[in-house]
């Protein structure tokens, strides 16, 4: 079974499956469990076919879902791929500008930190180097 993420050489391709209305993440062949977790832990559920040794494994977005909800989470989840290093790509039919945004405010806010406020070194005062005398 081939699936996006193998063609267009992504780590995830988010896009409504052909003749459904299904949100798929698909993943390359060989994909690393931890990126498989991931999508896991963004509400995504895993699919493998076929079962026992999985040859093919995707993700989708719950079926109980309505629609707008289902888009809101693929699009919340893709800021969070990126910032762990992932390649995404995303359907323009899934993909909602609005609610990734959200999704990279909260994101950035959960994830900033606070710099400790240290006091700058003390500089020397500078000096102009000497004129140079050419003969």
């Amino acid at each position: 079974m081939a699936n996006l993420a193998d063609e267009y050489g992504t780590d995830v391709e988010i896009h409504i499956k052909a003749l459904t209305t299904t949100i798929h993440a698909d993943t390359p062949t060989g994909a690393p469990a931890e990126l498989h977790d991931l999508l896991e832990q963004l509400s995504l559920e895993r699919h493998a076919y076929p079962t026992g040794e999985p040859l093919y494994i995707w993700h989708t977005v719950p079926d109980h879902l309505g629609a707008d909800e289902q888009k809101r989470l693929a699009s919340h989840a893709i800021p969070t791929l990126l910032l762990a290093g992932y390649t995404v790509n995303c359907d323009p039919e899934v993909f909602d500008e609005a609610l990734h945004q959200q999704a990279v405010h909260r994101l950035r806010a959960r994830t900033a930190r606070p710099a400790p406020q240290q006091p700058a070194p003390a500089r020397s005062p500078s000096r102009p180097a000497p004129a140079r005398r050419t003969p």
